[in-house]
């Protein structure tokens, strides 16, 4: 009898070994795909907030020179976001793709359904780190975004440009401006004119 109970625990023994193995390694398999996740998601990030930053610096750019052209008639193409911009926005792009610890590869205007929008590329500054795929440590995460700027305004087309200035805008309500006499501080802001959002 004493022998059999020395006989059962001596095969215990590795069974016991072999389960803490098969649990060891499970245990590692999620922390890597863990890593990896976190990576991807910080990538995501920082593409997001590049392409959010680019958009909203081409926004506030509209929204300057709608108010610049007021006195013109040129401001009907701008608040359907038509109208070109002064300044490339990358330098706003690569400064949130910095502020996330990414680099800016690449920014691209192009449109999403006709609306003016940005698409930017990011690489992380950090590795991936542990991975299950040999050679794949040091590689960085790479992701894109693309932003849109969405015009909030609309106008009647019968209005003459150049003699009226009224339209109504999605949240802010509506705005009559007389062309020769107006203050700036009563002006519509750019939150008012646009808004900035992801592309789905």
């Amino acid at each position: 009898m004493h022998l059999r109970l020395h006989d059962d625990k001596g095969q215990t023994l590795p069974l016991y070994i072999w389960l803490v193995g098969i649990l060891l390694f499970v245990a590692f398999v999620f922390f890597v795909f863990a890593k990896g996740a976190v990576a991807r998601s910080g990538a995501q990030s920082a593409a997001d907030a590049a392409a959010l930053a680019a958009a909203q610096d081409v926004r506030d750019q509209l929204a300057d020179a709608l108010l610049d052209d007021i006195g013109n008639g040129g401001w009907a193409d701008l608040i359907d976001g038509q109208g070109p911009w002064g300044q490339d926005p990358f330098g706003s792009a690569a400064d949130l793709a910095g502020a996330n610890d990414s680099t800016l590869l690449g920014l691209e205007p192009t449109q999403v359904n006709g609306k003016i929008a940005f698409k930017a590329r990011i690489e992380t500054n950090y590795a991936v780190g542990d991975s299950l795929v040999p050679g794949t440590e040091d590689m960085q995460a790479t992701a894109d975004a693309t932003a849109v700027i969405e015009p909030r305004c609309t106008f009647e087309p019968s209005i003459d440009p150049k003699e009226i200035v009224e339209f109504a805008c999605e949240g802010s309500g509506s705005w009559e401006i007389d062309p020769k006499d107006f203050d700036l501080d009563d002006l519509p802001k750019a939150k008012d004119l646009f808004s900035v959002h992801l592309a789905e």
